[in-house]
């Protein structure tokens, strides 16, 4: 029976044979590896990447599509909501230090999943995934750029990113309105020391009025901590290179410290 795209779950199936191809060859899958695929849908992606590894974990949230997808023998299905998925968990029920990521993310909540497996990078290997070209852009923005913001800083702290393919509305059944592109992640050997959360606050705060300069956002936030180190405020939140927030949130003593 067919399956119909679902608007609430942000469906759009990949069914370019080239461009899944091209991904495949991205990630370059080899046989034995923990790979988990978010959102398999149709398995587009999903069948080229079994016949590499063997056998693939796949977290489906369509109760129709994850009975399909329990029919093939090679697939171990996860059927959740992907924001719900403790992947460290996932990686000791899978016996491996690390695990392989990758999938067309929906688009409707592709940023919420970033910042969910930002909390897991301990246990990834690397990711590759499918995004709206709009955020691949905004995730690999270098500063004074329009694209640059929290997105840029908080990924750019833990990982290593390039935009690997772009690919167009047609490559997918429905196409969607926007551009599409694939993103490579490798979480870095050695991220700076910092509170994620007090970052992801000094963040937000910053890049709040992009368009004033700090001083009258993070400058005022920096002063209700009673910070005494230097900081030039007198720039826009995105003429900051991430390196400099970085620092900050590291001489910044969290609330109650």
């Amino acid at each position: 029976m067919e399956h119909r795209p679902r608007k609430r779950f942000g469906q759009h199936f990949l069914a370019d044979l080239s461009v899944i191809d091209a991904i495949v060859r991205a990630i370059a899958p080899r046989a034995g590896q923990a790979v988990v695929e978010i959102g398999p849908g149709l398995a587009a992606l999903t069948q080229p990447l079994v016949e590499r590894l063997g056998r693939l974990t796949v977290i489906e949230l369509d109760r129709d599509l994850a009975q399909r997808l329990r029919r093939h023998p090679q697939l171990d299905v996860v059927e959740s909501d992907v924001l719900q998925v403790d992947f460290g968990q996932l990686a000791q029920r899978l016996d491996a230090p690390l695990l392989r990521v990758a999938g067309n993310l929906p688009y409707n909540i592709s940023t919420p999943i970033l910042f969910h497996l930002l909390e897991f990078v301990g246990v990834v290997e690397d990711q590759h995934f499918m995004l709206q070209k709009e955020v691949v852009d905004r995730m690999v923005a270098e500063p004074s750029t329009a694209d640059y913001g929290r997105l840029s800083v908080m990924l750019q702290w833990r990982y290593e990113m390039e935009n690997v393919l772009d690919v167009p509305p047609e490559a997918f059944d429905p196409p969607p309105k926007v551009d599409s592109a694939v993103v490579r992640m490798v979480p870095r050997a050695e991220p700076a020391p910092v509170n994620p959360k007090l970052l992801s606050e000094l963040v937000q705060v910053a890049f709040s009025q992009r368009r004033k300069l700090l001083r009258h956002t993070l400058g005022r936030w920096l002063e209700q901590r009673g910070f005494a180190g230097n900081f030039d405020v007198q720039r826009r939140a995105e003429e900051v290179p991430v390196d400099e927030y970085l620092v900050l949130a590291a001489q910044v003593a969290p609330v109650g410290s």
